[in-house]
């Protein structure tokens, strides 16, 4: 535990190393790291994971296909391991004592105290207003092939068209199947090149608007479109707008910025350096919040890198408070005064 700080009131406020606002991949793996380092360690979470609809998680090194309630649960172990602690709520402001710190308030309206600020806080998968889509969503409505495709491999895969991103995802869907079907629906009229690799990879393309997905049986059967048409498909690919969950941050002046692809806005993030380091001193973002396209093992590595640079951070700051105290007793200005004395002394033989 660092000698610095130590879990003790102040103001009815208890103080930590490190607050860490979102308990997932990211938000624990940097816990982990900063327990290992000897650091006081809270986790908020508000219990709201971005996967969470999802049965499984993949493309996770020794942990493929398992769930994600699953991987919080033994990573919460882990973290509680080392001293960690973990809170089940809601920051909802971060404000400046006055002491270099920060302090965290919770909906509830109680508060903890901090020397550092890991956030965590993931994104929002903005959905297109298609009925069924959201029920549908981490199941049958999907958006990541390397996170999906490979479950509905040679099955019939639907991409609903929203914007200018489209082709580029029905081409990257092709890779796991070869039916794929486009639905134009509210895209923008595609261009000439567009329609020829289209073509050239067998890819259909339906015309017209989707108004609602037809289940049966407990799973997406397809789409319906205007007019009453009816489409097969297993499972239909989205592009959620991805907008990081930084609002938590304004209070101290750190906005999100857009992120663009192919010149489209897919979403925002909290900008941030390779560390995770934001623009504000003191804080730090890991996983969805700052990088759109981290999946969970991404995340957890990023949280790694976060919490060995905030973990840096404080020893940078803890050596240069120690270095100013072993020098009071010998500054310039006593040593001049105890070598006057002596010379006084002397003069006057004593």
């Amino acid at each position: 535990m660092s000698e610095q700080t130590e879990h003790v009131p102040h103001g009815g406020a208890k103080r930590y190393d490190v607050v860490v606002v979102g308990g997932g991949a990211a938000g624990l793996s940097g816990a982990l790291t900063l327990g290992r380092a000897r650091r006081s360690v809270l986790v908020i979470d508000a219990g709201r994971p971005r996967n969470a609809p999802a049965e499984h998680m993949h493309t996770y090194l020794t942990r493929e296909g398992t769930p994600p309630s699953e991987l919080l649960g033994i990573g919460r172990a882990e973290v509680a391991a080392y001293g960690g602690e973990i809170m089940t709520g809601e920051a909802v402001a971060v404000e400046r004592p006055g002491d270099g710190g920060f302090r965290v308030v919770l909906a509830d309206g109680s508060a903890v105290l901090a020397r550092r600020l890991l956030v965590t806080t993931g994104l929002v998968d903005e959905l297109p207003p298609v009925p069924g889509v959201r029920e549908r969503w981490g199941r049958e409505v999907l958006h990541c092939p390397y996170c999906h495709g490979w479950e509905v491999r040679d099955q019939a895969v639907g991409v609903l068209a929203t914007g200018p991103m489209a082709v580029h995802q029905a081409l990257l869907w092709r890779q796991w199947t070869p039916k794929v079907t486009l639905f134009q629906h509210t895209a923008p009229e595609f261009g000439d090149d567009e329609y020829e690799r289209l073509a050239a990879r067998e890819i259909r393309l339906v015309t017209g608007e989707v108004t609602g997905l037809d289940i049966g049986k407990g799973r997406l059967a397809g789409v319906r479109l205007k007019g009453d048409r009816f489409v097969s498909c297993r499972a239909l690919v989205v592009a959620p707008y991805l907008a990081a969950r930084s609002g938590l941050l304004t209070s101290l002046g750190l906005e999100s910025e857009e992120q663009e692809m192919f010149g489209h806005a897919v979403g925002s993030r909290v900008p941030s350096d390779a560390s995770g380091a934001t623009s504000v001193p003191g804080v730090w973002v890991a996983g969805n919040v700052t990088d759109l396209s981290a999946q969970v093992i991404a995340a957890a590595a990023g949280g790694v890198r976060a919490g060995a640079a905030v973990n840096a951070d404080l020893i940078a700051e803890e050596t240069s408070r120690a270095v100013a105290a072993r020098g009071e007793p010998f500054s310039a200005q006593l040593e001049r005064e105890v070598c006057e004395r002596v010379l006084d002394a002397r003069r006057h033989g004593l």
